[in-house]
């Protein structure tokens, strides 16, 4: 592989596998909030807080982390602003104390932040206003959960990304299942050893506090209690346990991948239990958690961080491709287990992050796991049967497309079921 492209990988992991605490939606929305207090210098009187709709819709259900079990644009941008640490990114929250946590409380009763939907917006925006006294601090985060584009103190911009900065990297858009492959096969692991043994760490670390401990629905339990503890429950079971914990509240961080900590826990979690099922080397589990990364990247990057596809179809089939290739399959079933897994549950809806993700992942890595075995079988769909494709990069592209394209009214008909604008009772 020429030096630019391997660099180039290994930088993407670099920038796409960090720890987030909590769920990254309102947790975008603290760390906007907490950078326009450090723009105020000053912690603020009141705030607005303006929001995409898949921001809202990805912040109902879910618990905001260090907040005591509360959820809401509100309780986020409010912890944000008085306690977030605007220099932490996505463990923003991390150090919040509990006096901070009780005036969190009083200030959104108190009505201390104002939210208005933002129409006509990249899918993943937030713009929080922060006003003290004369002055007022704005800060806009778009595209990406950290990524600020603008800073205005006072209505004069310090601080505007170009618009060129803004668009995707071309480098996702060149990427392909046999390079990702062959890039597992050739990296120096001393490259990329640290990020994937901080993503086996953390990932494996919150799996098991939802697993010796109650959140939400409780469904990795569940899960593996149904399945016996077999392996297959197990993988399904620990991913759904690392979700419960997190999407309730538990104030342990996740390594992500593609802006999701569900979609880490689904690509990492599942290789690691293979490998230590197989009694596999740790070098080898590297690399399969390669694979995995980066074919999840590589599906996501077509759709977009925040749709009405649920990413826990594409984070699924990536944890199948890492397998399959810690099996010692050929490129061709590799690309077979991706395209079948896809095209059997590319079609899950998100409706915001919540305690039902947790399900939701376990009914994609279901879907997997036969998608394995069936191909152990020597079993396959055919091709252009569906959204099936020539090639998996064809399959990923087509999933993709109505994922992106196809959706965006679902997307919006889930938003507006979820906010009460429409009485489903009429249908």
């Amino acid at each position: 592989m020429e030096k630019e492209r391997y660099e180039s990988y290994v930088s993407l992991l670099k920038k796409e596998l960090i720890p987030a605490l909590g769920c990254t939606e309102p947790i975008a929305i603290a760390y906007a909030s907490a950078k326009a207090s450090q723009v105020l210098n000053s912690v603020p009187s009141h705030i607005m807080a303006e929001c995409s709709g898949n921001i809202v819709k990805n912040v109902m259900g879910v618990i905001v982390p260090n907040s005591d079990n509360n959820k809401g644009i509100e309780i986020a941008a409010t912890l944000g602003a008085i306690a977030g640490d605007a220099n932490a990114g996505l463990n923003v929250l991390e150090k919040v104390t509990e006096d901070q946590i009780e005036e969190c409380k009083k200030l959104v009763a108190s009505g201390f932040c104002k939210c208005v939907l933002a129409e006509g917006v990249d899918n993943l925006y937030v713009k929080i206003t922060a006003h003290e006294g004369v002055s007022e601090a704005e800060v806009t985060v778009s595209h990406t959960h950290t990524n600020i584009t603008r800073i205005a103190k006072d209505g004069i911009i310090i601080f505007e990304k170009p618009e060129t900065e803004r668009q995707k990297d071309n480098f996702y858009k060149t990427m392909s299942i046999s390079e990702i492959l062959d890039f597992a096969k050739e990296v120096r692991l001393s490259d990329v050893r640290d990020i994937l043994k901080m993503q086996i760490k953390c990932n494996t670390a919150i799996s098991n506090e939802g697993l010796t401990h109650s959140y939400g629905a409780n469904i990795g339990k569940t899960v593996i209690k149904r399945g016996n503890a077999d392996f297959s429950s197990r993988i399904k079971g620990k991913v759904a346990a690392g979700s419960d914990a997190r999407m309730n509240g538990c104030s342990m961080p996740v390594v992500i991948n593609s802006g999701s900590g569900n979609q880490g826990l689904a690509v990492s979690l599942p290789v690691i239990e293979f490998a230590k099922e197989k009694n596999l080397t740790e070098d080898e589990l590297l690399r399969g958690l390669l694979v995995s990364n980066l074919v999840s990247i590589y599906a996501k990057k077509k759709i977009g961080s925040l749709s009405a596809f649920c990413g826990a179809a594409s984070a699924a089939a990536a944890a199948g491709a890492g397998i399959a290739y810690l099996k010692k399959w050929p490129e061709g079933k590799i690309s077979k287990v991706i395209e079948s897994t896809l095209v059997n549950v590319g079609g899950l809806i998100c409706d915001g992050a919540k305690s039902t993700c947790a399900a939701k992942l376990a009914t994609a890595l279901d879907a997997m796991l036969m998608s394995l075995d069936m191909l152990e079988e020597g079993n396959s769909f055919g091709i252009n049967e569906g959204l099936m494709g020539e090639d998996a990069e064809k399959t990923v592209s087509n999933v993709c497309f109505v994922g992106k394209n196809g959706m965006s009214e679902t997307d919006l008909n889930v938003l507006k079921i979820m906010t009460g604008e429409i009485d489903t009772d009429e249908c």
